[in-house]
């Protein structure tokens, strides 16, 4: 018996109708759907009409689910991976079960659909021939603060995702690490009722943010402009690596290697990060 397929099935992440019709006539046609959250999934089925078993397939249990998977697959038994909305393995789980099923000669087959990064850049009237999706950012304030200092000299658009309760410290933590005018947009709800798409710069974000309860609700996708390639990215580069060293040498000294690391001008450096910090 030949081995059956592996549909990886976008669902809408908010107008149902947005799921296609060929991914309706797949999920209905496959022996079991494996689903992130089969409440959540299961509330879309039953919408629908659909009445294809569930199996549940989360980050806890996709190593050892698997397996099982496949040896249903090499069975002969055709299944769809859903997420709990939009595009399967974006910022969700999945990638383990693809590369199981590819690695055992199991054919993978895409069903295009929604996706709330694309769908947001799609809109955002900023850069989109080349972008980098960073998901979300860590829970944890120093984590998340690292890992922004190390996009400060990135080029490319730079798309995250965020949820409502760490909304408004993200973006206070973008402003530090890019600089209050760098422009960006804030996606909030796509294809929802209550849709919203803000622009400005970083601090003119934040300061609509601060001042609407109701843009601190949802689901948000941020974009966020990349630096400059040119001396202003190396001297954002120049910034970062220094801001990283004086965490443990003396200003002079942190500056000067973060001007030979970076090309970027000692004197930028220090002068301008020191008279910063003394304020």
């Amino acid at each position: 018996m030949p081995a059956g397929t592996l549909f990886i099935v976008a669902t809408p992440i908010g107008n149902l109708g947005d799921l296609t019709p060929r991914a309706l006539e797949t999920l209905r046609n496959v022996a079991a759907i494996c689903a992130e959250d089969t409440r959540r999934s299961g509330q879309l089925m039953s919408h629908f009409g659909v009445s294809t078993p569930l199996v549940a397939l989360h980050e806890h249990n996709e190593d050892a689910l698997a397996l099982r998977v496949v040896e249903r697959l090499l069975a002969g038994d055709s299944l769809a991976l859903v997420s709990d909305a939009g595009t399967p393995l974006v910022s969700d789980p999945g990638f383990r079960l693809v590369r199981a099923a590819r690695a055992a000669g199991i054919k993978v087959s895409p069903l295009p659909g929604a996706c709330a990064a694309i769908a947001a850049l799609s809109v955002a009237g900023l850069p989109s021939d080349r972008f980098t999706f960073e998901g979300f950012l860590p829970a944890k304030a120093s984590a998340r603060r690292e890992q922004l200092q190390r996009l400060a000299g990135e080029a490319r658009t730079l798309v995250f995702y965020e949820s409502s309760h760490r909304i408004a410290e993200s973006l206070a933590d973008m402003r530090a690490a890019f600089g209050d005018d760098r422009p960006a947009v804030l996606a909030r709800e796509l294809t929802k009722l209550f849709e919203t798409v803000l622009d400005g710069t970083l601090a003119e974000l934040q300061a609509k943010v601060d001042a609407d309860d109701n843009q601190r609700k949802g689901e948000f996708v941020v974009m966020v402009q990349g630096a400059p390639d040119d001396e202003t990215a190396q001297l954002a580069e120049g910034r970062r690596v220094y801001a990283l060293l004086n965490a443990h040498l003396p200003p002079s000294a942190a500056a000067k290697l973060a001007a030979e690391i970076t090309g970027a001008p000692r004197k930028e450096l220090y002068g301008g990060l020191v008279s910063k910090e003394k304020e």
